[in-house]
């Protein structure tokens, strides 16, 4: 095995395109911290009030995984490539702010639904809305930290994850049980349109570098074949795709799964499957991102080499959660399943930003993103949902067995990591002769 050392990185922009000094860096952090929890939380509020819905509309399984999959995700991965690829060429923090304020308006509208349908088309314009979100802004924290404090940003904006988790999963039952589910999805619309109109005044956009002003526009198609052409793109893709199919689907149908299995209320399974897995996960991801900051500091292949130790970890410690008839067996396995899950996709955003050239960054990140919400999103919740349905109705077993056909797809993930080890730092100078 060779060692590489990582080059010194470049000096980072201080000013905006006007001359302007930039936002404070941990401010303009902090800032989209809060865009992403509104982001996740929105996510996680649909599973989190899956039974009073699926009463409401007298729905199953298999239509509430579409609610939660398909109906999010078909139009997010649709505008997910031509809004980065705008990124890459305008105001990252436009394209942001005008994002959150769709996608938030969208979720006031879910709370205003009469039907499955009208429900279902809210949630495609949140998945519109939410397309402009992931990619841009993990190219705008290029932008704004060195490569040696990337770990640590990625792993602060990852702890939105898990703070919207809990937030849709535990906030939005709780709102319902004092009023209704549709006023949780009101409260999460305000303020997301709130945060949106602060995020576009306070955070300026960084002046482009030299390198990005000079590099070659190459259209979107050739983009494409440029950077799925690059194999270290397809295994880090590859990762995120399966890992997140993993992980995602549990989270999605969890709350459904501790209800079931345990006798619990919605309410209480909420709160208990958000704060078994949100506290440790939390920690997990700010962990996480010092630990890859402070091993990755001479050799950028360590972040990848500790997601795949953490996916493997988390992968093995889900299933057994799944299969767990005792809740304070499931409660004690959640703990290393929080602390290994809740970072190991910080390692795959930062080897990311680390691999792609300044011109490619938003639209590779994009790709990435793109194929991982197509399994991750649309694949693993619908699947799930339909094998419970299919096996045993409402049942916990079919929602066990449905889970464990999503759950296992993380060590393909683990293998990808490690395969994507031997080959970052020769595509990386590949890619940067583009």
């Amino acid at each position: 095995m060779t060692t590489t050392t990582t080059p010194s990185p470049p000096a980072m922009a201080t000013m905006t395109a006007s001359g302007k000094p930039l936002t404070n860096r941990w401010l303009a952090l902090a800032l989209l911290v809060m865009v992403a929890i509104v982001n996740y939380a929105d996510r996680f509020l649909i599973a989190g009030l899956a039974q009073p819905i699926k009463a409401y509309f007298n729905i199953g399984d298999a239509m509430m995984g579409a609610l939660m999959g398909p109906a999010f995700a078909l139009l997010y991965t649709v505008f997910t490539l031509p809004i980065a690829r705008a990124a890459d060429r305008h105001s990252r923090i436009a394209i942001i702010a005008a994002g959150c304020a769709f996608w938030s308006f969208f979720t006031l509208m879910s709370g205003m639904a009469s039907s499955p349908v009208m429900l279902a088309l809210a949630r495609i314009g949140v998945g519109i809305g939410e397309a402009a979100f992931q990619a841009p802004a993990a190219a705008l924290i290029a932008a704004y930290f060195p490569i040696n404090e990337r770990g640590r940003a990625f792993a602060l904006l990852g702890t939105a994850i898990y703070i919207g988790q809990m937030t849709g999963l535990a906030g939005g039952p709780a709102i319902s049980a004092a009023t209704t589910w549709q006023t949780a999805f009101h409260a999460l619309g305000v303020v997301g349109i709130v945060l949106a109109m602060a995020s576009f005044i306070i955070i300026r956009e960084p002046s482009r570098d030299a390198v990005a002003h000079a590099a070659p526009v190459l259209p979107l198609a050739s983009t494409i074949r440029l950077l799925m052409g690059t194999p270290s793109v397809r295994l880090l893709a590859t990762i995120m795709a399966l890992g997140s199919l993993s992980g995602v689907t549990f989270g999605m149908w969890g709350p459904a799964l501790f209800e079931r299995a345990y006798g619990l209320s919605t309410q209480a399974a909420g709160t208990t499957f958000a704060l078994s897995f949100g506290l440790p996960g939390l920690l997990g991801v700010l962990g996480f991102g010092f630990v890859a900051d402070k091993i990755g500091k001479n050799d950028a292949t360590m972040q990848l080499r500790l997601t795949a130790l953490a996916l493997g970890g988390a992968t093995t410690m889900i299933l057994g959660v799944t299969w767990t008839n005792n809740m304070h067996i499931a409660q004690m396995l959640a703990i290393p399943a929080g602390l290994l899950g809740g970072g190991w996709s910080v390692g795959v955003l930062a080897g990311l930003q680390y691999l792609l050239p300044n011109a490619h960054r938003a639209t590779g990140t994009a790709l990435v993103l793109l194929i991982s919400n197509m399994f991750a999103t649309v694949i693993g919740p619908v699947l799930a949902g339909q094998l419970s349905d299919w096996i045993a109705g409402t049942g916990p077993n079919g929602l066990r067995i449905g889970l464990s056909v999503a759950i296992p797809m993380g060590y393909i993930g683990v293998w990808a990591a490690l395969r994507a080890v031997r080959r970052l730092e020769n595509d990386k100078e590949a890619l940067a002769d583009t």
